[in-house]
């Protein structure tokens, strides 16, 4: 599978080694340097210092013929208009973005994205570990 991920925070980096582990070809963007530092050494797989929302980035990374973009940066607004990218101009089949606001990930979620929301994960298992306490 052609993996592209936008974001390399420690979620970002670490999905980056585990999905290139399991044999999956993948590249990861970032827009500070330091940021791509997080990643081993011997990272098999493709590295660029940029943008996730720049196109003429996007398609020298190849994202004309990836199967999943994953965008995880820090900022919701820029996951978002990420995901809408892959969506709309590459047509990536698998779409999958971080959103740590539960409103505008409920909304884009709405739009058909694959949404996951940190912050609504964390209060689920913390509401589940008191039994639902009210």
């Amino acid at each position: 599978m052609r993996v592209i991920i936008i974001g390399c925070s420690r979620l970002g980096a670490s999905l980056a080694v585990q999905l290139a582990a399991a044999g999956h070809e993948v590249s990861i963007i970032d827009a500070k340097s330091e940021a791509l530092e997080r990643l081993p050494h011997d990272f098999p797989g493709q590295v660029y210092q940029g943008v996730g929302i720049d196109l003429e980035l996007l398609t020298r990374v190849g994202a004309d013929n990836a199967d999943v973009l994953i965008a995880v940066t820090d900022r919701d607004s820029a996951n978002l208009v990420s995901a809408q990218v892959a969506r709309e101009k590459f047509h990536i089949p698998r779409v999958i973005a971080r959103v740590y606001d539960p409103k505008a990930a409920s909304a884009y979620r709405a739009m058909g994205l694959d949404i996951f929301c940190p912050t609504t994960l964390g209060i689920d298992y913390v509401m589940a570990q008191l039994g639902g306490a009210k």
